[in-house]
């Protein structure tokens, strides 16, 4: 399961994000492998990602898949938590904005560890190898990221790695669960990806990736996402059939011949 920990502190608002995430400082119990007697122990700078924000609880379920996905394919992700908010964290907060956003969001949210001294991804500072390129380029085809153009990579560097970030927006097919079948063959345009003039390999990305990509992968990370996140969804009786649905649309997808990534 994911890490657990609790915000301590409302730090400062990351106005990069659409969502208005928020810088916190937040502790781990002993309850999810912290220290003994459940009692509490620093864990550090978190980006959090709020359920109460404009996108919704669908945001957070796409972070955990399509970044603990990308983990297990070999792909750089920030540690993903479970971040319980207790809404007067925000209570010192200035701003109207972040004051009602946390006070929406009471409950179980999302952390991302916050990478210190780590650079926005610039394709004009950095350059990123053709296999690599292929790798994060195959990878956003899979999951449907329309979200890592030049315009917002929402790629850092840091000590000449890549890291991949923000996969809220990936995964618009469980927006309309009644036709998201029809979609797990869409093809994926990369040619506004801001990977594109790195001469992504995509064929040996396809070759070395997508056999990797089964129901018993796809299952387990899955088991990751909160039950709160997934329940009263219409059309399903449990957090488990939604679970089902997600592994079958990424499994088909994933399932050759894999026609669906195209050159960029």
């Amino acid at each position: 399961m994911l890490r657990e920990v609790t915000a301590d502190r409302y730090v400062t608002p990351l106005r990069e994000g659409g969502s208005l995430p928020g810088l916190v400082e937040a502790a781990e119990t002993g309850d999810s492998g912290g220290a003994a007697g459940g009692a509490a122990r620093d864990a550090g700078l978190w980006v959090a990602k709020f359920v109460g924000a404009a996108q919704g609880r669908k945001a957070l379920v796409a972070e955990v898949v399509a970044g603990e996905l990308a983990r297990r394919l070999g792909l750089r992700v920030p540690e993903l938590a479970r971040m319980e908010v207790d809404p007067r964290v925000a209570v010192g907060e200035p701003d109207q904005q972040v004051q009602d956003l946390v006070k929406a969001s009471g409950g179980t949210n999302l952390g991302m560890a916050y990478l210190s001294g780590a650079l926005g991804f610039d394709p004009l500072a950095f350059a990123v190898d053709a296999a690599t390129a292929g790798r994060v380029v195959w990878f956003d085809a899979l999951i449907g990221n329309v979200d890592r153009s030049w315009r917002n990579p929402n790629l850092l560097m840091r000590d000449g790695e890549l890291w991949l970030i923000d996969h809220g927006a990936s995964l618009i097919f469980h927006h309309n669960w009644p036709r998201a079948s029809a979609s797990a063959r869409k093809p994926y345009d990369a040619s506004d990806h801001v990977l594109a003039p790195f001469g992504p390999n995509l064929a040996a990305a396809d070759a070395e990736l997508g056999p990797r990509v089964t129901e018993t992968l796809l299952a387990e990370v899955l088991a990751l996402v909160p039950d709160v996140w997934l329940a009263d969804e219409p059309g399903f009786e449990d957090p488990d059939a939604v679970r089902a649905a997600y592994v079958t649309q990424l499994a088909t997808r994933a399932a050759g011949p894999r026609d669906w990534w195209v050159a960029a």
